[in-house]
């Protein structure tokens, strides 16, 4: 690839200068174009950390369109997988004048069914009457709309119930048997994506393909040059999720309804249809009732310890069981009787395969939600499931992210992916956070284990955010730090007169809550996991993002008790190999939310004294940006009268 020609577009008075508005040269994208363009010439891997505002999505975008090859970029959310294809592939694209096509594919869920839609409204069951009269939007959207991609309906919310009525999911399409297979909307995303130059697809779904082969993107990765990861370092999490084995009592509950709703339109006169999925359904409510605490992970043996585990485990397979010889002998009927038939062969087999795993690589553990539980078989590494892909055949494998290393170092994260022969660089963010910026960590703070530690952050973060007149995120790592610091500053603010709306995290969904908190200009909003990574807020409505404590994972996490036993039986350090550098990822990507343009001020806080009084603290805190530091009060205080912030 032409490096002449990248520098070119890069540079002062380049291309981009003159076609994106706003745009000004920064020599680290420059540099991380470079590497990325040598890595697609030479079909090499590359991990490439790229710190806040390097602008990376055009330093990958610009040599993934000169390459003249097929792309496959995948992200982290469906929000950055809508903002690459709808404004900066076109962007990029119409700058440089090459003439690629670009196609987005999400997973079946996004796109509406023409099948299920029509059933749901003849049918008519809904949970409310929203769902009827959105149904009658849907229709009009279907009968319209050239992709059937429900981001385009804002006039359903996204998380209406009656998506799960009218989109198909891996376990109820009927495939080629479909009456509008022909006008299918995900076959049609997929057609398109196969045809296309570049395509747009996100971490879930490109995992999904690799283990399931289903979602389309089988045909195209053979056929992929090059495949660009951006905010990889999602990746070890998603791809565990996809290289382990789950079942959810909500799985069984689906079949039942699907069942029962099939029974009704199709089978009426099998009795014994309509007598055995009730009876499923109360066997798996019966075995959530086994666990007492919704929120729980615990390992296996702890969950077969507890009194009626395993009898009520082999009632719900019983029952799954019953279900299926009965759906068995209706199957013949309606292709959507048949669905129903092999999937709960395929449940009954993944209920058997969790009770019985014997792959030392999984780690079997248990996790209650309110109305249901989940069986989790989980990977102890992916790196040798995932190292299978990096073999397969010659392309560049690109991974990027704000957030990969600890201090410059990237073994932790090479390590995690199996990526032993993959080069790596990192470029520090363009913005000046000497001036810009100040890191405070509170004196006098007790242990972060101790009963007092929260109401102790909330007195801490009370001043600071008197001093910032509110515009904060304060982030916590747990629900329960969150609800219990949300409380305690809603009180404080009413005891001083403090005028900050204050929101919290689960109020509403994240994009209202966002909306809200720029509109206001002068809130606080109390968050939790949502809010550490993956959000964008520019200028002073976000002056100050406060950190209740280190994010380490959960001791008590099964997962994660199962690696570190792993790693310390290797005679590893687990702490330090693994441990530390979660904590210290996760922590970078919190912190970077302050920060996010050259205009920016604030102040990061964190709470934690283990950033001082632990051995450990300085490499941490290295690892973030080059803040100016303080312990002081006064320091904080007078940062934000300056220049009357």
């Amino acid at each position: 690839m032409n490096q002449r020609r990248i520098r070119q577009i890069f540079e002062k008075d380049g291309i981009l200068a003159h076609h994106i508005p706003g745009y000004h040269e920064r020599t680290q994208q420059l540099e991380m174009a470079l590497a990325i363009a040598d890595a697609i010439e030479h079909n090499s891997q590359l991990v490439a950390e790229a710190g806040t505002g390097t602008g990376k999505t055009f330093a990958y975008l610009v040599p993934a369109l000169l390459c003249g090859g097929k792309v496959i970029i995948s992200t982290g959310t469906k929000n950055l997988q809508d903002q690459l294809y709808a404004r900066d592939l076109p962007n990029i694209r119409e700058a440089i004048k090459v003439p690629v096509t670009v196609a987005i594919l999400k997973g079946r869920a996004n796109y509406v069914c023409h099948y299920h839609l029509r059933r749901a409204a003849t049918e008519g069951r809904f949970t409310s009457r929203e769902d009827a009269k959105y149904v009658h939007v849907i229709q009009h959207f279907a009968e319209h709309s050239k992709t059937g991609d429900k981001s385009e309906l804002s006039s359903v919310p996204e998380n209406a119930s009656v998506w799960t009525s009218v989109t198909s999911t891996r376990d109820n399409c009927i495939g080629g048997e479909c009456s509008d297979y022909k006008d299918c909307f995900v076959m049609e995303a997929r057609k398109q994506a196969l045809a296309a130059d570049v395509v747009v697809v996100n971490h879930h779904l490109f995992f999904a393909d690799v283990m399931l082969r289903d979602e389309g993107v089988s045909e195209l990765l053979p056929s992929a040059n090059t495949v660009i990861f951006d905010e990889a370092h999602q990746l070890p999490e998603v791809a565990g999720l996809f290289f382990g084995e789950d079942i959810s009592t909500s799985q069984l509950m689906e079949l039942a309804r699907d069942s029962g709703n099939a029974h009704l339109s199709l089978a009426k006169d099998c009795v014994e249809l309509g007598e055995v999925i009730p009876v499923l359904e109360k066997a798996c409510k019966d075995f959530r009732l086994v666990f007492a605490y919704e929120g729980s992970r615990m390992p296996v043996q702890k969950s077969l310890a507890l009194k009626g585990f395993q009898e009520a485990f082999t009632h719900m397979q019983a029952k799954l069981q019953h279900l299926s010889q009965v759906l068995e002998t209706q199957a013949a009927r309606d292709p959507l009787l048949e669905k129903c038939w092999q999937r709960s062969l395929l449940l009954s087999e993944l209920l058997q395969s969790w009770q019985s795993a014997e792959n030392g690589n999984l780690v079997r553990w248990v996790e209650v939600f309110t109305q249901s539980v989940q069986l989790h078989a989980t990977p102890l590494s992916v790196a040798e499931g995932f190292g299978k892909q990096l073999d397969a055949q010659p392309r560049a494998w690109i991974f990027t992210s704000a957030t990969l290393a600890v201090k410059s170092d990237f073994s932790h994260y090479l390590t995690q992916m199996g990526l032993q022969g993959a080069k790596t660089a990192a470029w520090q963010s363009p913005f000046n956070y000497q001036e810009q910026a100040l890191f405070y960590v509170p004196p006098d703070m007790p242990d972060p284990n101790s009963a007092h530690y929260t109401s102790s952050v909330a007195a801490a973060a009370l001043p600071v955010l008197q001093a910032s007149g509110g515009r904060a995120f304060v982030l916590s790592t747990s629900l329960r730090a969150m609800r219990e610091i949300h409380a305690l500053l809603k009180e404080a603010f009413a005891e001083h007169g403090i005028e900050s709306p204050l929101l919290l995290q689960g109020d509403s969904s994240r994009t209202e809550l966002l909306e809200r908190f720029r509109q206001l200009g002068n809130a606080v909003l109390v968050g939790s996991q949502s809010f550490w990574e993956g959000v964008d807020v520019r200028g002073e409505a976000l002056s100050v993002v406060i950190i209740d404590k280190l994010p380490f994972a959960p001791p008590d996490d099964p997962v994660l008790a199962a690696r570190v036993d792993k790693l310390n039986a290797e005679g590893k350090n687990a702490f330090m190999e693994y441990q530390l550098p979660y904590s210290v990822i996760t922590l970078k990507q919190g912190a970077g939310r302050l920060i996010r343009d050259e205009r920016d001020r604030g102040v990061l806080m964190i709470c934690d004294p283990r950033l001082i009084s632990k051995s450990y603290g300085r490499r941490i805190w290295q690892s973030l940006p080059p803040f100016k530091r303080t312990r002081v009060l006064a320091d904080v205080q007078a940062f934000f009268s300056e220049a009357g912030q």
